[in-house]
């Protein structure tokens, strides 16, 4: 099956080509892609090799929202016609024959994949956006770390950095009763956050964190969330959290080792929570159940729309760090 797809190459250039689907089966529903949304953690990790899933060229992408097109016969659970959101596409080559790893694959005009199973299609409630729910992971992180660490109505809870998965923690924490202090360094980030749920935000770059909190919380956070995925931040994030408070480490950390200082985690008594994924399909549909309900109006969090055509120039800004304006993305595909 011919498609367009967003490819990024081993020099990180990106560029819309046309890529070759392998043949749906039995079991496979063809998607008709109408948007996909944009990771700026992972997706940027995997095109600079802080995480690798595949080699050059790749097919970034996790997420999306799209209408079913074919279904095979022993598809159930969705059928043509049906708009569906889902986790990864199939595999996929250039026109040339060259091999492409599709990590996800989901940026791509379109999509197969099963229905069902830990990250299937699966049918998309009624009332969310199809822009929104194209963007349903980083949310549903958030709310998957939430969920472990289960801050408690009132608790003072610190959400250390202001991305995609950090607004989705202040977010669910909101919705929790909890007294919520989002902290980042960009002002377009906190702004979002406060529209989010936010009681407070504190520009790390403009401001001091600790002195802060500390008008919030004089002893600390009941629990801190650790959202940018940045080592350097773990250390910081930990000193904001009380004795025995909780820490959450929400990012995405990558492969490589890093130094960790025992003591001040180990003299507060912390409690570490270390979520993994978006917590599968209850967390994926708890989250775009809210967007439809208003809970969780996630429009806020998108910046960016773009067509296939203008997203390689977006994608090429973001990978250059030159991109502070944008706090979600989505490419529409039709």
């Amino acid at each position: 099956m011919k498609a367009k797809a967003l490819i990024c190459d081993k020099d990180q250039k990106f560029a819309l080509e046309d890529v070759v689907l392998s043949d749906p089966g039995p079991e496979d529903i063809v998607i008709r892609n109408l948007y996909s949304g944009v990771s700026v953690g992972t997706e940027f990790a995997l095109v600079r090799g802080k995480l690798s899933w595949g080699p050059y060229p790749l097919c970034t992408g996790y997420q999306g929202v799209g209408v079913v097109e074919q279904a095979g016969k022993d598809v159930k659970g969705a059928k043509v016609g049906d708009k569906v959101y889902f986790r990864g596409n199939t595999s996929m080559k250039l026109a040339d024959g060259t091999s492409v790893s599709g990590v996800s694959g989901t940026h791509c005009s379109m999509v197969i994949t099963r229905v069902g199973g830990s990250h299937g299609a699966a049918l998309k409630p009624e009332g969310a956006p199809d822009d929104c729910a194209s963007m349903f992971v980083m949310p549903a992180v958030g709310l998957f770390g939430v969920d472990m660490a289960s801050p408690g109505l009132g608790d003072v809870v610190v959400v250390y950095g202001a991305g995609l998965i950090g607004l989705g923690v202040v977010n669910a924490c909101a919705l929790r009763g909890c007294v919520v202090i989002a902290v980042d360094i960009l002002d377009n980030r906190l702004e979002v956050a406060r529209k989010l749920g936010a009681d407070y935000v504190v520009n790390g770059k403009t401001q001091d964190v600790g002195a802060e909190v500390r008008k919030v919380a004089p002893n600390g956070a009941d629990a801190v969330f650790e959202s940018t995925g940045i080592p350097q931040c773990v250390k910081p994030a930990i000193e904001l959290c009380r004795g025995t408070g909780t820490f959450v480490w929400q990012g995405n950390y990558g492969a490589a080792a890093f130094p960790f200082e025992f003591l001040p985690a180990h003299g507060r008594k912390l409690t570490m929570y270390f979520p993994c994924d978006d917590g599968l399909p209850p967390c994926r549909r708890a989250v775009i159940k809210n967007m439809a309900s208003g809970a969780l109006p996630w429009h806020e969090a998108i910046s960016h729309r773009v067509e296939p055509k203008d997203a390689s120039a977006l994608f090429d800004r973001i990978n250059k760090n030159k991109a502070d304006d944008v706090v979600g993305a989505v490419i529409h595909w039709s």
